[in-house]
Parts: structure tokens; C-alpha cells; sequence
């Protein structure tokens, strides 16, 4: 299959490699010095137990319309750079083009191809206008789930820290032709990739402990074990996931296993920074809308309140602006004159 990873960091680099290697044909959309990198020497993967490999037919590109059509996109971005790929990502597409959305939160198209009550709505926090759902036709796209952890440690190196799984599914629940091929295409490199009928709930799953642990981490400063095991921060988080538990259940949704079990894998994987955090440290804008905003606006549309979540979302949308505002107002000043 002919492959086009659009974001071409820890985890589309981690994707990318391993189907070239596996004998497809892969092309990176890259900039600046990773595009560099990828030219000069392929795309090198250190895996999990410090093996190194390196992709050396990848192809990198710095321009959608070089790479053409392909037969799948991964879209491996952050939820709200979707929006500026618009509307060269539509270089990237042939009539049957398989759009794979391999991001965190919930998507844009969270209500196409569903059926019932709520059968194409737009959700405004993640596609404002509904700029996405109009440029990109709903019969391209195939959900995913992205479980590995991994990270770009230099300019085309990617170490993969954990995980192998990506969670596949059309919007419609079908078992089609295509998601088969691609689940294959990517068993065949190494990934364990289930097809799942409920792709919804898929999401749900991971996004039950994003939507809390990411921004309590980034107000906190806290990593996974800390605030798990902080009473006052495990509780916190214990309320924005009973609230977003009855949202998903109000949309057909059954989380499959119970909130304590969700809390103790989280405290389980340790000292570990959330992308969101880590984020907020670099100072990079976080991916509150996907993550949060769009669980608030899910609660409006099924008439569920959200309170504790709206409360942790107005918090983080401020360290949002502060942090637009300058790196240098997140950074601790002394106290003029001392205390007193």
C-alpha cells in the first residue's frame, strides 16, 4: 500500500518506519531539520528493547502536492493543527483515499456515519465552522486509537518507549475490504491492530483518562503517580471521570471497565509526564479542545452537566492564554522587598 504520514513526530515516524520496513510505500511529510534528517540518512527507529533499525526507502516531503495520491493517510497531528492542512491535505487524495485519524480526543467527524438522533451534528470546539466536515468527505475516513508511547529524540529518530497497539474502526461499524487490508498492512509491521465495531468506544476508553489527568498535569505540574496518589487531585479527577462516564452513556457508550481500574493504570505507568504537561513546558499550545472542550459540548447535546470538568477547562484555557502570552509569564518571580 502507498502511505502518507502527515505529521511525522514520535508517532508518525514510529507508523511510518515500520511499514516502510515492512515493504511499503511510505512518504513523510516533514520540515525544516527532521526533513533534513530523513533525506540524508531514512528515518531511524530505536524499538522498545534498544534495537535500531533504519527506514532508508522512506521518502520525505515538505509539501503535501509533491508526495500525491496515496491509498491511506495517517493523520498523526494534534487535534487542533487539523485545521491548517487545509486545504493541502486534499493534494494527498485519490477517489479512494482512506483518511486514518490517528489523534487524541474526540474527532470531528465524532457524529458522522453514527445513524439516530444526532447523525451528522457538528461539534463546534473541535471544528468551528465545520471547516473540516466540509472539506473532507465522511466515506474517506477510518478511526484510530493510538496506545504506544514513543518520542522523537532527534531529527528522524524516534524511540519508542511502549506499546505497539493502534485500535482501527470505520465510523459505520462495518468490517469493509479496506479496514481489513490496512489492519493487515499493519500486522504486517509489527503493530497489533484490531478492528473494532465501536470505534466510538474505543476513543471513549482512552479519552476517559485524558480529558482529567492531562489537565490537572498541566496545572499541577504533577506527573500520572503524583496526582493519583495525591487524595485531593486522585479525587478531582475521580469526579471529571464520573461526569464524562454519564456523557458517553447518554450517547450509547459503556465504558468496559470501572473507574478504578481506569485511575490504577494510570498510577501504574509512574512518573509520567502527559502530553499536555508536557506541552505547557515547552510552551506549545495543548490540545484542550479535543481533549476537554469537546466532553463539555457532548454534555450539552445529551443535557448532562459537566460542572467539575467546566471548572479544570476554564482553569486550562487561562494557562493557555497566559502561556500565548509569553513563556516568561509561567516562569517564577521573585518577590519584591521579601516577606515580611
Amino acid at each position: 500500500m502507498r502511505f502518507a504520514v502527515v505529521g511525522a513526530g514520535a508517532i508518525g515516524g514510529y507508523l511510518g518506519a515500520r511499514l516502510a520496513l515492512a515493504g511499503h510505500e511510505v512518504v513523510l511529510i516533514a520540515r525544516n531539520r527532521n526533513l533534513e534528517a530523513i533525506r540524508a540518512g531514512g528515518f531511524k527507529l530505536i524499538e522498545e528493547d534498544g534495537r535500531e533499525r533504519v527506514a532508508r526507502a522512506v521518502r520525505a516531503e515538505p509539501r503535501m502536492a509533491d508526495a500525491g495520491p496515496q491509498d491511506a493517510v495517517l493523520l498523526t497531528v494534534k487535534a487542533h493543527q487539523v485545521h491548517e492542512l487545509l486545504p493541502d491535505l486534499r493534494a494527498l487524495f485519490g477517489p479512494q483515499t482512506m483518511l486514518v485519524t490517528m489523534i487524541n480526543g474526540v474527532p470531528w467527524w465524532y457524529f458522522q456515519r453514527l445513524g439516530g438522533p444526532w447523525e451528522g451534528r457538528r461539534l463546534d470546539s473541535v471544528d468551528p465552522g465545520g471547516v473540516l466536515a466540509d472539506a473532507i468527505e465522511p466515506e474517506r475516513i477510518v478511526g484510530g486509537v493510538v496506545y504506544p508511547a514513543a518520542e522523537l529524540v532527534a531529527p528522524g529518530v524516534v524511540r519508542v518507549v511502549e506499546g505497539n497497539r493502534f485500535t482501527l474502526g470505520e465510523p459505520d461499524g462495518s468490517r469493509s475490504e479496506r479496514i481489513e487490508a490496512l489492519s493487515q498492512a499493519f500486522m504486517a509491521a509489527g503493530f497489533k491492530a484490531p478492528v473494532s465495531r465501536n470505534i466510538r468506544s474505543e476513543i471513549w476508553l482512552k479519552l476517559w483518562g485524558n480529558l482529567s489527568f492531562n489537565p490537572i498535569s498541566a496545572l499541577t505540574q504533577a506527573t500520572l503517580q503524583e496526582i493519583c496518589r495525591f487524595p485531593p487531585t486522585r479525587e478531582l479527577a475521580a469526579r471529571m471521570m464520573t461526569e464524562a462516564r454519564a456523557v458517553a452513556e447518554a450517547l450509547g457508550v459503556r465504558i468496559r471497565i470501572t473507574l478504578e481500574q481506569r485511575i490504577a493504570g494510570a498510577e501504574a505507568v509512574g512518573a509520567h509526564k502527559t502530553s499536555m504537561l508536557q506541552d505547557v513546558q515547552a510552551g506549545r499550545a495543548p490540545e484542550l479542545a479535543a481533549l476537554v472542550g469537546a466532553v463539555i459540548e457532548l454534555g450539552q447535546v445529551v443535557g448532562v452537566p459537566t460542572p467539575t470538568i467546566e471548572a479544570v477547562h476554564a482553569a486550562t484555557a487561562l494557562l493557555a492564554r497566559t502561556l500565548a502570552a509569553g513563556p516568561s509569564r509561567l516562569s517564577p518571580q521573585p518577590l519584591l522587598g521579601g516577606l515580611r
